[in-house]
């Protein structure tokens, strides 16, 4: 018999590759949520309902009426500039929520899936960090996902902690930017940026994070694990790739550094995620990141972005 597993923040860039990896998946029956309408271009192979989890008795209500064995929760305030300077909106989307979630999930006895962020980490050493680490966060978004991570912890009968960093790839209405489509854009209009050269990451397509997600799911596997890409580099080094692969003028990338920029919430320099154990237990294969670049050129092409490569 298949299981129920539902989905928060469906329409979100993880959540849209949730919804695309599982509708009419062998092993589940999807519910997709989202606090706003649904705009996957998807329509079949899943039920969709509204669901704003910092609405307390929404939750109850949504997870009683559908009774997931599996719940996947994306849903966030990942602004993190925004989160340092409206502290109670991140409290409640982050802290509160997932409280709220957990117990809706413990009363149908629902595995709670919580997603992460390796700003939960100081980032002032080597990076490459495994689940072991020891968290330090530098800013209130870095402390709302890790009280968020505790009350997962705490309070959840059966609990996986997924921890990812930059997450980047194509929404069908391209209504969710990152820091590739950023970059492309930018030098497509031939404008000049600025990129850190000092920070370090192992970026993730959201299409693997979708696949770990679901590994994890499938397997039922319980604790934190690690799911990004496997190359570590600058995001200046992620830039200057960029426009390569799509052909573009390099020279309008301008190494800076994090101080320059002025950002209310302070970023970890050098994170990066150790991937070991979910490829070990979870047999979680990620692509490179040129694979990774190759990839959203193909789902550009899909949906007739006019401005990819030739």
């Amino acid at each position: 018999m298949k299981r129920k597993i539902l989905i928060t923040g469906c329409n979100g860039l993880l959540g849209q590759k949730l919804l695309e990896q599982l509708a009419f998946h062998p092993l589940f029956d999807l519910i997709a949520t989202a606090k706003g309408q649904n705009r996957s271009p998807i329509s079949e192979g899943y039920v969709f309902d509204t669901l704003d989890i910092v609405n307390e008795a929404q939750v109850k209500t949504v997870i009683s009426k559908h009774q997931p064995h599996i719940i996947i929760n994306t849903a966030a305030m990942t602004n993190v500039d925004a989160c340092e300077t409206e502290k109670e909106n991140c409290t409640r989307a982050n802290v509160d929520a997932v409280k709220f979630l957990v117990e809706a999930a413990n009363s149908v006895g629902a595995h709670f899936i919580q997603l992460s962020t390796d700003f939960i980490f100081d980032g002032l050493g080597t990076g490459m960090y495994d689940e072991e680490a020891q968290p330090n966060p530098q800013s209130f978004y870095a402390e709302s996902k890790l009280n968020g991570e505790r009350m997962v912890q705490f309070f959840s009968k059966k609990w996986t902690i997924v921890r990812t960093i930059i997450v980047y790839g194509v929404v069908a209405d391209m209504s969710r930017s990152n820091v590739i489509l950023w970059v492309k854009k930018n030098l497509e209009e031939g404008k000049k940026i600025n990129v850190v050269d000092d920070q370090f990451r192992t970026p993730t397509l959201a299409d693997d994070l979708a696949r770990g997600c679901i590994l994890i799911a499938e397997k039922e596997a319980e604790g934190i694990f690690n799911i990004s890409g496997k190359d570590f580099m600058s995001i200046y080094a992620l830039a200057i790739s960029v426009a390569n692969f799509w052909n573009l003028d390099s020279s309008l990338i301008s190494p800076s550094k994090s101080h320059t920029l002025n950002q209310p919430a302070k970023r970890p320099p050098v994170t990066g995620l150790s991937i070991l154990k979910a490829q070990h237990k979870l047999g979680y294969n990620p692509l490179s990141f040129q694979e990774g670049l190759a990839e959203v050129e193909k789902q550009l092409r899909k949906i007739g972005y006019v401005n990819s490569k030739d």
